[in-house]
């Protein structure tokens, strides 16, 4: 044996005898690897696999179960496209669920993996849903409608639903961008200056906490138009909680930070603008958050009350004809629409406050 062969059976080599049982004997060093391991391991989404059968059923049951008539509807459009859609969907769900989903990197199945359980949920509430309106009309029309019937608005009545969407987005914008300016300042003010603060903060004390709703007779009657009171209203709403924790969150900023910045020089506006402001900003974002949420009850009381376009004129509309299935198609709209803004002043809170980037969760 040369002198090198019997050096590496030693163990005296890199690579030698003691690496090789070190890699022999490696094994995850944390939760995520063994996690991992196991996800490499896994050939079958039990999950993917319940849910495609439970779509393929809700399927079958759209498709081969007679529409029962009720009132003067014979049948139900998009019945066989929805019946299509929903074996189609959950075929697509049963090849995912036994694909090899990490070794081929298909990120839109992996995005499905934590919402399996919702997977299955929503098929089985459509299906209950289904059974009970279009199959055997124990819910009675034109109150409910099955799933179909929404389908049907967003295909022949988008045009309608469209503009109501964006004069809904577009009145809810002006007024919470006005209401949070005007907040943001009346808050940076109080926090800042005890003469401001004392002729405000009374003030906001004593009508901060009026709903804005009570003052649409109020607001109607001084406003020239309907919709600069729906924009007063709903900046209203959004201001108070902003001014408010705004306020606190200047006032009780430390005042070392602002000792430290008066020795280096700094002059009252690079206070302001350079310590209390920043340190603020968590206060800031729940105000604007709490102020946004209070904004979509007064921006659906205001249109139903006197604007002449928007999701809840529309909701009102489509009341007054008993057209329910429009209002639902509305009410979806709006929640999606709702849920969306919150999460991109979620994201934007991220962005800006990264060093607190997951402590608030929505």
């Amino acid at each position: 044996m040369s002198t090198n062969t019997h050096a590496l059976h030693a163990g005296a080599l890199p690579g030698g005898r003691e690496d090789a049982q070190r890699s022999l004997n490696r094994t995850p060093a944390t939760v995520e690897d063994l996690l991992a391991v196991g996800q490499t391991q896994a050939t079958l989404w039990t999950w993917g696999l319940a849910a495609g059968l439970v779509w393929i059923g809700f399927g079958l049951l759209t498709l081969l179960l007679p529409n029962k008539v009720a009132g003067f509807i014979s049948e139900w459009r998009f019945t066989r496209e929805l019946g299509i859609a929903s074996i189609a969907a959950g075929l697509l769900l049963l090849a995912a669920s036994t694909l090899w989903v990490q070794r081929l990197r298909l990120l839109p199945l992996e995005r499905l993996r934590p919402a399996g359980r919702w997977l299955v949920a929503i098929p089985v509430v459509l299906a209950a849903w289904q059974y009970l309106t279009a199959k055997t009309a124990i819910l009675p029309v034109p109150f409910f409608a099955p799933p179909q019937s929404l389908i049907e608005v967003y295909v022949d009545d988008w045009p309608r639903l469209a503009d109501s969407v964006w004069n809904t987005a577009k009145l809810l914008t002006t007024g919470f961008v006005w209401g949070a300016v005007v907040g943001f300042l009346t808050g940076v003010s109080i926090g800042w200056s005890q003469a401001i603060g004392y002729w405000i903060h009374p003030l906001l004390r004593v009508l901060g906490p009026v709903p804005s709703t009570a003052l649409l007779p109020l607001t109607f009657y001084i406003f020239p138009s309907s919709y600069s009171a729906a924009v007063f209203l709903i900046a209203l709403a959004t201001a108070f909680p902003l001014a408010i924790l705004t306020w606190s969150g200047v006032a009780s900023v430390n005042k070392s930070y602002y000792d430290v910045a008066r020795t280096m020089g700094a002059s009252q506006w690079f206070l302001v603008s350079r310590v209390a402001i920043p340190a603020a900003l968590p206060q800031v974002f729940v105000g604007l958050f709490m102020g946004l949420s209070a904004s979509f009850s007064v921006l659906v009381t205001a249109e139903m009350m006197g604007v002449k376009s928007g999701l809840g004129w529309y909701l009102t509309w489509a009341q007054g004809w008993t057209a329910y299935n429009n209002m639902y198609a509305a009410l979806i709209v709006m929640a999606l629409l709702f849920s969306g803004l919150i999460t991109l002043l979620f994201t934007i809170r991220d962005r800006v406050l990264s060093w607190q980037k997951g402590t608030v969760k929505w």
